[in-house]
């Protein structure tokens, strides 16, 4: 599928293909101020939602204080918890929803199919698993090293997994022909048939705290968000964000087709090499923290496609912005749907993905046999 588009684009001269790329059904101009105020309406929302509700105006009121203007009207206790408890919560699922916003943009970008996911390739999986074996055996295996990282084990942990199951995905899924993006799928359901296999081990040796740690990687949560967790992600994935912005150019070249990108002057492998590099530091991070959130990486760059075309100049940003809202939107529905309990975020957006990516199969499978 994704060697014979390649292959027709090969026949296309560069300049009508490039022109192609370059045409989208809504400018960025007008998507992102609507994803971009979407997005704020949301953590207004969301701050304000739970079991001590906010009004949406307090809410506004309190962030403007906190930002030095003079404003009041609300009480010492809605700030204390909007502050200390939801801002953190909702200002994480931001950060977590752009990173894999970004991550399976650029992915689908690197492998040339709106099919690739950090989920359905492993990524997520491969960085949960060294996250699982870390968290039961990281104090008997290497102690100096989980004293020396302190914080930052969990996501080195989750960010080397994700590198190496990607390298191993694209290296299985490679052919003389580009990527083979059926192989690339199988290589990537073998990956999280391993995983889980190693991650159920990993459980049925842990100690009762180690149990409740892997239940919550496997379902996903927000809800260890707190200042210091926000502030890692932030900074981890601004970086992450940055990296995967400047491939903006040669990923929107790699839509042509590996030979004529490098026609067009782009160094393919480094290509190859930063965007799993980054992709895979951006999946670690949401890993590390959130546990395993699955498809956000599919529908989001895959929605802002279909809404603005295939231009990564838009649906890179595109998609992190609407990755956030649709993880602060879930999350909320998640706290709220059965409350006074609480919805693991990843079961929802594995309920909501799971059918999105059946529709995208079906439309393939209808195109292959009509062309």
């Amino acid at each position: 599928m994704a060697s014979g588009a390649a292959g027709t684009d090969a026949d296309a001269s560069p300049s009508s293909s490039w022109a192609r790329i370059r045409a989208g059904r809504m400018p960025g101009g007008l998507l992102f101020p609507i994803l971009a105020c979407t997005l704020a309406a949301l953590v207004v929302l969301a701050a304000g939602r739970g079991a001590y509700p906010i009004p949406a105006s307090n809410v506004v009121a309190i962030l403007l204080h906190k930002a030095g203007f003079a404003v009041g009207g609300f009480e010492p206790q809605q700030m204390g918890v909007l502050w200390s408890i939801r801002l953190p919560r909702v200002l994480l699922g931001v950060a977590v929803g752009a990173l894999l916003g970004m991550a399976g943009a650029t992915l689908q970008g690197l492998f040339r199919n709106p099919l690739a996911d950090p989920g359905l390739i492993g990524v997520s999986s491969g960085a949960a698993l060294t996250v699982a074996l870390t968290i039961v055996f990281g104090n008997l295996w290497w102690p100096e090293v989980a004293r020396a990282l302190g914080m930052a084990l969990l996501p080195v942990a989750a960010f080397s997994g994700g590198v190496l199951t990607t390298l191993l995905v694209y290296r299985i899924g490679r052919t003389s022909m580009g990527v083979s993006v059926a192989a690339m799928l199988l290589a990537g359901i073998a990956m999280n048939a391993i995983a889980l296999a190693l991650i159920g081990l990993a459980s049925y040796v842990a100690t009762d705290e180690q149990l409740r740690n892997l239940t919550f990687w496997n379902l996903g949560s927000l809800a260890p968000a707190s200042w210091p967790v926000v502030g890692m992600v932030a900074f981890v994935g601004a970086a992450a964000l940055a990296g995967m912005w400047r491939l903006r150019t040669g990923l929107n070249a790699m839509a042509l087709g590996e030979s004529e990108a490098r026609h067009l002057g782009v160094a393919v492998e480094r290509l190859k090499s930063m965007a799993i590099v980054f992709s895979a530091l951006a999946v670690g991070m949401a890993v590390a923290f959130c546990g395993i959130i699955s498809f956000l990486g599919l529908v989001a760059p895959h929605c802002i496609r279909l809404i603005a075309g295939p231009d990564a100049r838009v649906v890179l940003p595109g998609a992190a912005l609407l990755g956030a809202a649709l993880t602060v939107g879930a999350d909320l529905v998640a706290r709220v749907i059965i409350a006074p309990a609480e919805m693991p975020i990843g079961v929802l957006t594995a309920l909501i993905g799971a059918p999105f990516f059946l529709v995208l199969l079906l439309r393939a499978k209808s195109r292959m046999f009509e062309a």
